[in-house]
């Protein structure tokens, strides 16, 4: 069961580079207590530059097992895993998404941060890792429906939220119309108070390449003598490329969102590239949207962000969380 639950009130936002102030992952990382939790961890441990203890974030199958101590200590989740080549998702950022989101909807709820499982949250491509429901529970016990249009992700998923006793809090389902979001995956008497979404960002498998042997060399890890792979978190091609990229991808979310807009209170869905925030927010305004935030997110060094959504005005939003009765 998850504990250290976080405070209900929404702070402010937390200061420049740092992680939210709910998120579990501050500060650095007690390697004896996750060793604890998940003893195979202790074989994948190393020393970085600094004498500090880390894993070596270019072995796959290190930060396979690092994520899967990470759930078991901070989060309670006993049993996670998934299948060798996909997304192995860095918890802490997707943590911020979250709490970004609940924040989000506190500002319709007079301050609080709505809770338990009449909350409902929709995760558009959920991946084998299930991370953001699992998270969602955890932190804020929302009700979670996952959607993929890959089944053995599902399939995974499926043994995630099984083994963990969550099948009726966390929901799985396919999106079988290839190059569709909303359509033919909503019942028309389904409403959720939010979307959130990981999207593909590179246009092409070659750009997915690319970008990876660009990040080694940034980070100094380009090692002649030895075999990198790829891409460091892994990652199947629905995971990161898609025909036209990130931008096309917005595109038709956002043409979708419009199409199903009194189902859905906020939308959201990560920019992974800046310049693609102001594309998407005069969409948003041609789409009709009544209130449009992006939220910058930060990691050290590493800039991310969120764009949200609402195509109902404050009052209507009010309104609707207020008609949402705890579980």
């Amino acid at each position: 069961m998850p504990h250290n639950t976080p405070p209900t009130r929404s702070p402010k936002a937390a200061p420049k580079g740092q992680l939210h102030q709910r998120n579990r992952h501050q500060g650095q990382y007690d390697f004896a207590k996750l060793i604890e939790a998940s003893p195979e961890l202790g074989r994948f441990v190393i020393l970085n530059p600094y004498g500090k203890q880390s894993i070596d974030f270019a072995d796959p199958a290190a930060v396979r097992v690092f994520n899967r101590a990470l759930l078991r200590q901070l989060y309670g989740i006993q049993h996670w895993d998934i299948p060798a080549g996909y997304l192995c998702p860095p918890i802490p950022g997707r943590a911020d998404y979250v709490h970004g989101l609940a924040d989000l909807l506190a500002t319709d709820n007079a301050g609080e941060i709505p809770r338990g499982s009449a909350i409902r949250a929709l995760d558009i491509g959920t991946g084998a890792s299930c991370i953001y429901p699992l998270l969602g529970q955890a932190d804020y016990g929302w009700y979670f429906l996952g959607s993929d249009i890959e089944q053995p992700a599902l399939a995974s998923a499926a043994a995630i939220v099984q083994g963990n006793g969550l099948g009726g809090v966390i929901e799985l389902r396919q999106q079988k119309q290839r190059g569709q979001i909303f359509k033919g995956l909503l019942q028309a008497d389904e409403r959720f108070e939010l979307t959130l979404c990981n999207p593909p960002f590179h246009a092409s498998a070659e750009e997915a390449a690319s970008g990876s042997r660009r990040k080694w060399k940034n980070l100094g890890k380009l090692d002649p003598q030895r075999k990198l792979p790829e891409l460091n978190f892994g990652g199947q091609s629905a995971e990161l490329w898609c025909t036209g990229g990130e931008a096309s991808f917005l595109k038709r979310m956002i043409a979708e969102s419009a199409q199903v807009s009194d189902q859905v209170l906020w939308f959201s869905s990560l920019v992974s590239k800046a310049s693609n925030v102001a594309h998407a927010e005069k969409l948003l305004k041609k789409a009709g949207a009544a209130e449009v935030r992006c939220v910058d997110m930060a990691q050290g060094n590493k800039q991310s962000r969120f764009v949200a959504w609402s195509f109902h005005g404050p009052a209507q939003r009010s309104a609707w969380l207020h008609g949402r009765k705890p579980s």
